[in-house]
């Protein structure tokens, strides 16, 4: 195994920040990195759409000198014949030099990582994880607000499916008095596992449906897509979809200090008439994402760790199977089921791939 990125956990508050000094030296001083990777091979295996990830990490290597093989839907590629991940992810070892996969099941780049023998980055699995999307928020945040301790955050919208909601608290949790606001419908939520972390870290967060109350408090109001891709029922989404939008009557309740960060595509949750207010960062953040993409492709390529395999773990246990069907285990049968016990409570399981209570 090789260094790999699949959830923003593994990397440390120290690991961040250097990426962060190294995404601001690429904009100071772009022509220092033109070259740095020239020879080297992007492979971008989308098995889902994307615009935004996509086409980052496609010029995130260009404007490193690299090129990029690779596809964008998965009819294109040999998942349509059957292949599966880890297959796929041991012959593209022998063509490129790193993967950025996206993939609609959880624990997909999880499978890769530990099936190719080059890194490979999580561009979001499912309903799961998104860490480079990650690194675009936090550098983000730290453009516009200077550093992460004791910003109050709000999240809005859907925090079930949402995983760019679940990376960004992985990481803010991390710093010093940082608060968050969960502004959701019932049925969308933040779910019980990631309750559980903040209560685990003893981070402050309060649970409420209403997003006008809240905005005066906000640092940060990061809005989000009701996804009709990770629903299964039509109905419910459009019950749901129109749940918040952001207007501009509603961002006067916000302090001038208030930034919005969305991970995009919006669709109708941020009417088109805040983009002209300044404390509207989101198409900033698209930009904030492909520096931190260069930076961290530059860290993968240039590290020698050999991590230990994490589905050989002596703590995880075979038991049963998962029974989330957005789970990668769900769809390929040759995965062993493994588990990991919450709080040494034999009761209470999560998934290793999706981290989802089996």
């Amino acid at each position: 195994m090789k260094r790999s990125l699949i959830d923003i956990s593994e990397l440390t508050v120290e690991e961040i920040g250097r990426l962060i000094s190294t995404a601001e030296d690429i904009i100071a001083h772009p022509s220092d990195y033109s070259e740095r990777c020239r020879g080297k091979k992007l492979a971008t295996l989308f098995f889902e759409p994307s615009t935004r990830t996509r086409l980052s990490f496609e010029a995130a290597m260009y404007e490193l000198g690299g090129n990029v093989i690779g596809f964008s839907e998965a009819k294109s590629s040999s998942a349509s014949k059957g292949e599966s991940v880890a297959d796929t992810a041991k012959v593209v070892s022998c063509y490129a030099d790193i993967i950025a996969m996206r993939h609609p099941k959880e624990g997909a780049p999880l499978v890769a990582a530990v099936n190719a023998s080059i890194p490979v980055i999580n561009a979001g699995d499912g309903g799961h994880c998104h860490p480079t999307q990650t690194l675009a928020d936090l550098f983000t945040i730290y453009r516009e607000k200077g550093g992460f301790d004791g910003l109050t955050v709000g999240l809005c919208g859907d925090l079930k499916f949402g995983r760019t909601v679940h990376s960004l608290i992985n990481a803010l949790i991390r710093y010093k008095n940082v608060r968050f606001v969960l502004i959701s419908p019932p049925e969308l939520r933040l779910p019980q596992y990631m309750k559980e972390i903040l209560d685990e870290k003893g981070v402050e967060y309060t649970e409420t449906v209403g997003l006008d109350e809240a905005m005066a408090s906000l640092d940060i109001l990061y809005m989000t897509r009701v996804q009709q891709e990770r629903f299964t029922s039509e109905e419910e989404y459009l019950r749901l979809r129109d749940s918040y939008i952001l207007t501009p009557e509603k961002m006067k309740l916000g302090g001038p200090g208030l930034r919005v960060l969305h991970p995009l595509p919006r669709v109708n949750e941020i009417s088109v008439e805040v983009d002209s207010d300044p404390r509207a960062c989101y198409f900033r953040q698209v930009e904030n994402g492909k520096y931190m993409r260069m930076a961290l492709i530059l860290m993968l390529l240039a590290s020698d760790e050999t991590p230990e395999n994490p589905l050989l773990s002596p703590d995880l246990v075979r038991i049963g199977r998962c029974t989330n069907p957005r789970c990668i285990s769900s769809v390929e049968q040759e995965l062993a089921p493994l588990f990991r016990y919450v709080g040494g409570d034999p009761q209470k399981r999560r998934c290793i791939y999706c981290q989802s209570e089996g």
